[in-house]
């Protein structure tokens, strides 16, 4: 089988310092809020994406606690460490169960630079159910054996052990359901972390639909493994944020600034 989407044709950027791909992360991680904020992944002060800091690794990105995300450009962004302090940035304050979600993932999954959470509509519905997202459409095997259920808790995340459960629950997958909770992913980059997250998202709403339909016919086997071999891969996640991306660009290049 060929993947559809091969590291030749993603256009990813190669860097030549590492001060240029931390830009490069910041950018695509303001243009990430931008892109939840249109999707109306936006409620109130919660939900986060971070990416990693290319040089300080033990260190990552995220949006300041309490603002909106369609209003988050690059100098707005604030570097944490794993014990919860600002290190960088002008704003000087961080959701703390955001910290303790995104501290403890980052801390298990070297290969992960990106964590995605938002409280949005469909995924807070979807968690309620404690099901799995079944192969339903091509789009829904990017997905297949890639994700988990967390089960322990589906309140506020308050205590650092519970991040390390959730963490645990996520293993090596791209994707956790939060149980009464919503949707989290994460990617090698902010693109591919926040594809998987508007996805899944997507693939949410399809499947409570459909099931509100009747009993949806399910792809076989052979099909999701095939669709997820050929669309679930991080060169693909990757590749199909940039339309969002360029969307962001042009409508809202203030996230630049």
């Amino acid at each position: 089988m060929n993947k559809i989407v091969s590291e030749e044709i993603t256009g990813r950027v190669v860097f030549n310092s590492v001060e240029e791909e931390r830009i490069e992360r910041k950018s695509k991680l303001a243009s990430a809020f931008r892109v939840f904020a249109h999707y109306g992944y936006d409620e109130g002060v919660v939900g986060q994406i971070s990416v990693r800091d290319p040089e300080f690794t033990d260190t990552f990105w995220v949006n300041p606690f309490g603002m909106y995300f369609g209003n988050i450009s690059t100098s707005d962004l604030i570097r944490v460490d794993m014990e919860g302090n600002i290190v960088e940035g002008k704003h000087k304050k961080v959701n703390k169960p955001a910290f303790i979600i995104l501290s403890k993932i980052h801390a298990a999954r070297p290969d992960v630079n990106s964590v995605a959470h938002a409280h949005t509509l469909y995924g807070r519905i979807f968690s309620t159910t404690g099901k799995m997202l079944k192969p339903l459409t091509i789009e829904a095997t990017q997905f297949y054996n890639d994700h988990a259920i967390f089960e322990s808790m589906g309140g506020l995340i308050l205590n650092m052990d519970e991040g390390e459960m959730i963490a645990q629950a996520l293993g090596n997958k791209k994707a956790v359901i939060l149980r009464n909770h919503g949707l989290l992913t994460v990617g090698t980059t902010v693109d591919e972390a926040a594809w998987w997250f508007v996805c899944m998202e997507r693939n949410c709403q399809i499947q409570i639909t459909a099931e509100l339909l009747g009993n949806p016919v399910e792809l076989s086997e052979e099909e999701a493994v095939r669709g997820r071999y050929d669309t679930g891969h991080p060169d693909a996640g990757y590749f199909q944020y940039q339309p969002l991306y360029q969307k962001m660009l042009k409508e809202q290049p203030d996230f630049l600034k």
